[in-house]
This record gives structure tokens, sequence and C-alpha cells, in this order.
């Protein structure tokens, strides 16, 4: 590293038992004094991080580590490569941190193919390079613009500060994100050495000696924590040395052949002399005093805990009064609450539980209804229509008999909540029916909104001139603007269904759901008909002509207009030459390919075929077997109405392209305001009717509106 370390060595100052520190010009050696007996280890030195932006993956921007905030812990680290936990290298016995970078040195105690690796590149020259894997706790974006500070640097925005972060693990890897760090493995192995404990040992082992004469466990200790408990003990052990060359502190002796200056330096390590560490340990011994007068013996937990997670007087004084309270008798008092359901939980649970009989699923259940009434519900999945009769009376106060019959029913229809219950489940079936329907016009029409049944007109607005040269003085022309009239009309299309008594007494809930189901999915087609009966009708225009002529310049007939490849080329031409009221192209490509289901199969074919080969042909010249309308971007739509005979000009032959409805609106669907699905009510009966009866009903209405984005072509002469 580039700088003398002498922040945190191994956890706060904690240095191994067995290495020398000496500091030397331009970095830190790194010594072993001992190893695993009977065995030589090779040794390593890092510089895993010098504080700079790093480009790290899955970061969109650089990403600086705040060497301040980086904790380091009391363990030995594991070595990697490249991150991979199953590459073990080795471990650290020192880790260093100064302002602006991570020095780290240890063994290689690795036993694998990564261990080998490194040490034989190393002895090739290999450069190897570090890079440090750790926690992330937080994290603060700098945007663009701004700047912030770290490791004794600026940077600019945009750019990701780690304020806080624990340290996992350091790699050997070939390229780092820090292009300054470096890796290196020492070409002499420590040799392992006998004797007693080292000078770091004694001290370590006379610390935790007074850790336990003080009521601590170094183990239960924060790094912090024991940051400022070793100032203490300094402190208390009588400084850092003696002037006049006497043992170092803590007692520490300078142990065979160790250097003094290798003493001094890790002594140094351990206790960081600075401003103000005196008034820190006087403040830290005050407040410990404080602790343990307020604790008086009696709560020992609580004064350890206090001592250990650095706890204020105040915060010891509220968790002492916490304690006393809790050692206090109590009286043995057990209170059940409940959540209020509210009063339209019981309407609900009948609601979802027939729901969930007539086949809906709980899923979709829950999102209207909620959790709590589908659970409920649940439970009554299997109950009959008798017994919804007997609850809606109950819950609306009225008498049941004991025995059912047709005073019970009466009793449940004249409730608000059954004909409400029973609509909302044949509406829930209806609607289901009606969107899963496929329905082929929603595709090919664009769709609106009438406000009532009259005829409604719909103008459209269509550019009469081009843009013209201004002239020298300035004047720009004023454009005519043409109104081409269309028109749409609401229709009501409806049907009456019934719950009568006999379906009460046989608990038919299935007969009674299929009917709306059935109308739900009539609904759907009934816009198909509309579509296609119009479709087919090819009415008469503003201008008097059919829908598909040859003056609208999208109807073409004869033998040739068959579906094939060459017809289909000539439609599309057909198509892309439409004009609009000035004469100009509308510039609009076709989207759908509308067949008979006799074509369906012939349609995909053209489509979808790589290749086309002619058959048949003397000529020898070259056919191309390219496929030029794959590259159409076609979708073939197919519908059997356009060759059922119940409707005027059906036909098996006759084809269609149609462009996107959200392009050209060539047939609109009309809806009364908007409402896209029928409607289900509940209706009064006859007197003679013991039953209840409900009505399905669909305001809707199906017109061309633009000639132009549509072309037909009969199939045949």
């Amino acid at each position: 590293m580039a700088s003398k370390l002498t922040a945190r060595i191994m956890g706060e100052a904690e240095v191994p038992a067995g290495l020398y520190i000496r500091a030397e010009p331009g970095g830190v050696k790194v010594e072993a004094a001992a190893a695993a007996e009977g065995r030589s280890l090779r040794r390593f030195s890092m510089t895993a991080y010098t504080g700079g932006a790093m480009a790290l993956a899955g970061w969109p921007y650089p990403v600086v580590v705040d060497m301040a905030g980086l904790v380091i812990g009391k363990k030995s680290r594991p070595i990697l490569m490249d991150h991979d936990p199953g590459r073990i290298v080795g471990h650290t016995d020192l880790v260093g941190v100064d302002g602006n970078a991570l020095g780290v040195a240890g063994v290689i105690s690795g036993v694998g193919s990564a261990a080998q690796e490194v040490i034989g590149a190393s002895d090739n020259g290999f450069p190897w390079q570090a890079s440090l894997g750790a926690a992330v706790k937080k994290v603060v974006f700098v945007p663009e613009g701004r700047t912030a500070t770290a490791n004794g640097k600026e940077f600019a925005g945009p750019v990701y500060m780690v304020r806080q972060a624990r340290l996992g693990e350091v790699s050997f890897v070939a390229l780092g994100a820090d292009d300054s760090t470096s890796a290196k493995v020492e070409a002499e192995r420590v040799p392992a050495t006998e004797g007693g404990s080292s000078s770091m040992e004694v001290m370590t082992m006379e610390f935790e000696q007074w850790l336990k004469a003080k009521g601590f466990a170094l183990a239960e200790l924060s790094d912090e924590q024991t940051a400022g408990l070793k100032e203490m003990f300094a402190a208390e052990a009588g400084g850092a040395g003696k002037p006049d060359g006497g043992p170092p502190a803590c007692g520490t002796p300078a142990g065979p052949g160790r250097p003094p200056e290798a003493t001094a330096a890790a002594a140094g390590a351990v206790i960081q002399a600075g401003e103000g560490a005196e008034a820190a340990v006087r403040a830290e011994r005050g407040r410990v005093a404080a602790i343990q007068e307020i604790c008086a013996g009696e709560f020992a937990q609580v004064e350890r805990d206090a001592i250990r997670l650095g706890w204020t007087v105040e915060e010891t004084s509220q968790k002492v009064l916490r304690a006393m309270r809790e050692g206090r008798p109590r009286a043995d008092v057990h209170v059940l609450t409940r959540a209020e359901r509210g009063p339209d939980h019981g309407r609900r649970s009948l609601e979802a539980a027939l729901c969930l009989r007539a086949g809906i699923s709980a899923d979709s259940l829950s999102r209207e209804y909620g959790e709590p009434v589908v659970a409920s519900a649940c439970a009554d999945r299997n109950i009959s229509l008798q017994q919804v009769f007997v609850e809606c009376a109950k819950m609306e106060g009225l008498t049941v008999p004991r025995s059912f019959g047709n005073e019970t029913i009466r009793a449940g229809f004249s409730t608000v909540s059954l004909p409400g219950i029973l609509n909302n489940v044949a509406n829930k079936k209806l609607l289901r029916a009606f969107q899963t329907q496929p329905v082929v016009a929603t595709r090919l029409c664009s769709e609106g909104e009438l406000n009532d049944f009259k005829e409604s007109e719909r103008y459209r607005l269509t550019d009469v001139g081009d843009l013209e040269p201004v002239a020298p003085d300035g004047e720009i022309k004023h454009g005519g603007l043409k109104e081409e009239k269309a028109t749409n009309q609401l229709g009501t299309f409806g049907k009456i269904f019934a719950l009568t008594r006999e379906m009460i007494y046989n608990d038919d809930l299935g007969s009674f759901t299929k009917v709306p189901e059935g109308m739900g999915a009539r609904a759907a087609r009934k816009i198909d008909q509309l579509f296609f009966t119009r479709l087919l009708a090819n009415p008469a225009q503003g201008d008097g002509k059919a829908l598909f002529h040859a003056d609208h310049r999208n109807w073409a007939e004869g033998a040739d207009t068959a579906l094939s490849a060459d017809s289909l080329a000539l439609a599309i031409q057909l198509f892309l030459d439409q004009t609009d009221a000035d004469g100009q192209p509308i510039s609009v490509n076709p989207r759908f390919l509308l067949v008979p289901t006799a074509l369906k199969m012939t349609a995909r074919e053209l489509l979808n075929s790589v290749t086309f080969f002619a058959t048949g042909t003397t000529n020898k010249a070259r056919i191309p077997t390219y496929n030029a309308l794959a590259d159409e971007d076609l979708e073939v739509v197919t519908s059997p109405y356009l060759s059922n005979t119940n409707y005027a000009g059906a036909s098996a032959k006759a084809w269609y392209l149609f462009a996107d409805p959200q392009v050209v609106d060539t047939f609109e669907i009309g809806y009364l305001k908007g409402r896209r699905v029928p409607t289900v009510e509940q209706g009064e009966t006859d007197f003679d009717t013991l039953g209840i009866k409900f009505r399905v009903y669909f305001d809707i209405g199906v017109r061309e509106q633009d000639y132009r984005g549509m072309v037909r072509f009969k199939g045949e002469a």
C-alpha cells in the first residue's frame, strides 16, 4: 500500500498472535513468527482497494466504498479466487485500513487447485490483482451535477457511495474493478517455530481477564465496544510504554528475537493515540459508573447490556423501570378481540358461497369480496338454495317456518338481500361467458359510444388540397375540408329467464345459472351476427353505390380472384392504391385477411410458406422460390358466418382484406353510453307465479363507416 497503516488491524487494532508489523518506506512489511506445527506455508500480501470509483456488474453507475464505514470484524477473512466460495486460496492474519486504502496479508492455506494456480502463476511473474467482497449496509446515490467525498477524494455524480459495509472476503483476480490493486505471493515459505506464547497472545489473554473482571465476555462485544474497552484497558495498564525504554503497554514483552521497532509498531497499532482519546476514556468511565449506580446490583442483565451496547444513562433508566414493572405481580386477565366484520358481511358471504357453487373461482372472487369474505364462503360453498332463502329471511328479521315451504319462499323473495344475491350470481355467470366467447367483429371493427337510440351521424373530415408554396408576400392559402357522413343506430336485444318454485325445491342451482351463462355467450355472438349481416349484405352508401364497388376500388370478381398467391398480391396492390376524396393515396396497409372456413388452410399456406414452386410449365426461365407474401404483416381471421346460408350474400369463396380498425374506421360497434356488456336485472313476477324473473338485454349497433380500408374479392366469376 502507498501509506503506513495506522487505523484498524484485524478489527479495531487487534493483531493476531505471531505477527510482526514493521513500518518501511512506501508500505507495511508483514512477517510471520508462527505457523502450523511441522509445516511451512507461503505468504501473500495485497492492496485490496485504493479508495477509487469502480465499475461493478449490476450497478448502472460507478461505486465507491467509503473506507471510514467499512467494518472488518475480528475473525480472519477468507481469501478466494474470483469470489467463488468453492475456490479457497487462504486466509488473512492481518487486515489494515487507513483513510484511503485496504491492505491484507496472510497465508495460502488452501489445498485445492485455486491455491496452486495462485502460487504457480505468481511464481511465473503473473501480476495478480485483488478484489474485495463486502455486504452493503447503506448506499447513497449522488446524482449528476453533485459531488461527494470519501477516502480523501472528491467524486462527481452520478456515482454510488457505499457508506456502510462489512468486509466478507478478498479474492485474487486477473483484472480487478479497482485497477490500482495488487497482490503477490512471497517467494520464501515461512518456517514453523516453537516456544511460548507471543507478546500479542499475552496481551489478548490479559485483556480478556480484564473484561471478565468487569463482567464482560469478548465474544458478546461489538467492534465499537471492543475498541472503546481496549482504550480503557490500555489506560489502566499505564500507557503505551515508558520513555526510558521500559516494557511496552499492557505488559507486553518484546519477545525473543523481536525487533524493538516491530514491538513499537504493534503497540501503536493496538493503541491509537490521538486528540481527545483521554477525554473519551473519561466519558466512558463516567457512563459505566452511572449505569452501575442505576442498576445497583439488582439488574445485572440490564447493566451488562447497557455497557456492552453503548446505552445512554437515560436509556438505561428506562430499561430499569421497564424491568421493575415486568417484575411486579399481574392479574391473570385474558382479553379476546375480534375484527369487526361489518353489517354486510353475512350477505356478501352468502353471495360468494353461491358463486363458488356455481363454478366461479375463489381467486377471482377474492379480488371483489376480499379474503375474509371468501374464507367464510368456502365453509358454506355447498349451501342449498333452500338454506339461502332461510338465511336471507333471518338476516332481515323475518319469521321463518320450521319446515321449508311456500311461506319460506315468499319470505325470502320479500327481502332485499335475496333478489340482489341471485341477480349478482346470474350477472357474474353471464359476464364470464360473454368475455370468454371468441368474437371476430371486435378485432375488425372500431368501437364507439352512442347516447340514444336515434340514428346517429358520424362525420369524417377529409383534407382536400395539398400544401402549396407560400407566396413571396407570406400569404398562406386556406385549405378546404369536406365532410363525409356515415351512420350508426342502436338496437336492443334481450331475453327473460326465471328461478322457479320447482328449481328451488329441487335445489337446482345449475339449471338457474346455465340460462344466464348461455345468454352471455349469445350476447357475444350477437355482435358477430350484426357485423356479418351488414358485411355480406353489401349495403348502399351515401353516394348510392354498394359498399364494395369497382368505383370504390375495393371490389374484384372473376375466376382469377380465387384465393391464390397471384390474387392475394393483386388484392394487396388494390388496397394500397386506394385514395382519399382528393385523389391522394391514403397510405394504409392491410392488416387482416378474412376468409371463410373452407379457405383457412389455403390462407395460412400462402402467408406462412417459405417458398413457392411452379409446376406444369414449359418455361425454362429461372422461377423464384421466395415467398414475398410471408413478409406481409397479415393475420388470418376465419369465420363460419361468411359461408352460412342463413345470411344473404354468404359465400364459401369470397374473401376480404381489412385495415387495422385503429387506423381506419371500416365498421363501428356502437354501445349505449359506453356500456360494452349485457345488463341483467331482476323483475317482478305475476301473482300466479311463485318464483323470480330476470331479464337480460344488450344495447348495440353495427354499421359500416368507410369503404376505404376494405377490399373484397368474389373468388369466382
